[in-house]
């Protein structure tokens, strides 16, 4: 297929252009480079352009006789979508909607949708399943949850086919250190610790040890960044082989503690960093993981890197590679 990746210069989108690259799919990555990188785009054409310009979307759909949409250009931090709301509702929900006007204008058959598990806000349940009630509680879920809505009703209304995602806790990297997550100031569990390993932070709080957990930190489900990247290959697979639209949890339906997550990454890279605990945040359920029955049923996805080492490591691993390359290039 034709496709076009909006954010496909950044952690997620990089790792997926690269798989559908490998899956002979002709690409074209659509990014303003304001979180991603050059260097991560290792397959197609780069268009640097913001979804804010209208006809700069135009220009590229112009272009070019696009198949398929995959769109994962967004901000992701929770707490500065809390504090600055408007900027996520701009580049978050405006911009999936200029998008949208494009993806109807040329008649493209195929979307698929980079969503989170922050869609379902503070649920009483731990185990997820993709039919409960869609509930955010910060403008970051917010936003995600109108793309959705957006999407649902474009298809409702045209030949559009989707597949939404919604992401659990991505982490690791490409195994062979070639791409992993270069974002700045991330705030993930498992980036910020391995930067506690690499020197870049002096140390790390834990918030909250209060919760009913089996070691009172909260529990959370981590995937694969690559696993993550399967599904959307597979996901484009499902739709051109007449699959209906559909929105699917991306996890492994198991979790680990931030007290676990933390002891693994100390264990594997042999360095012990300063752990500050302190009180709760503000809207951390205590137990979030995925029921991923769906996403196996309907794509006939199986994790490869389901194992909390293999994605610590891999983590680890591109640390040490980002390190230098940030070095080599200042």
């Amino acid at each position: 297929m034709k496709v076009l990746v909006t954010g496909g210069a950044g952690y997620i989108g990089s790792h997926v252009v690269r798989q559908l690259a490998q899956a002979d799919h002709d690409i074209v990555v659509f990014d303003n480079l304001s979180t991603g990188y050059r260097w991560a785009v290792t397959a197609g054409e780069l268009v640097v352009g913001d979804l804010a310009d209208e006809a700069a979307i135009d220009d590229v759909f112009a272009q070019h006789k696009f198949d398929a949409v995959l769109h994962f250009a967004a901000h992701i931090v929770v707490p500065e979508s809390v504090a600055n709301p408007l900027k996520y509702y701009s580049n978050n929900t405006r911009n999936t909607l200029n998008l949208l006007k494009a993806v109807e204008r040329y008649e493209v058959p195929y979307m698929v949708f980079s969503s989170t598990a922050a869609v379902y806000g503070m649920p009483e349940q731990a185990v997820l399943t993709e039919d409960l009630p869609l509930a955010p509680i910060n403008p970051y879920g917010a936003s995600k949850m109108m793309s959705e809505r957006m999407i649902m009703d474009l298809a409702a209304a045209s030949n559009l086919n989707y597949v939404i995602l919604r992401y659990f806790n991505v982490a690791g990297a490409n195994p062979d250190g070639k791409l992993g997550q270069a974002t700045p100031e991330a705030t993930h569990l498992i980036k910020v610790a391995c930067e506690c390993v690499t020197g870049q932070r002096n140390g790390m709080s834990v918030f909250g040890t209060d919760y009913d957990t089996r070691d009172g930190t909260c529990v959370r489900d981590y995937i694969h960044v690559e696993d993550l990247a399967k599904a959307h290959v597979m996901a484009l697979d499902y739709m051109a082989q007449g699959g209906e639209s559909s929105v699917l949890n991306c996890g492994y339906g198991r979790g680990f503690t931030v007290n676990e997550v933390i002891d693994v990454v100390k264990a594997q890279s042999g360095v012990d960093f300063p752990v500050e605990q302190v009180g709760r945040r503000a809207g951390d359920p205590a137990a979030l993981m995925a029921d991923n029955a769906r996403i196996k049923a309907t794509l006939g996805w199986t994790p490869d890197f389901d194992n909390l080492d293999t994605i610590v490591s891999t983590a680890l691993a591109w640390e040490a590679i980002w390190q230098k390359k940030k070095s080599s290039t200042v």
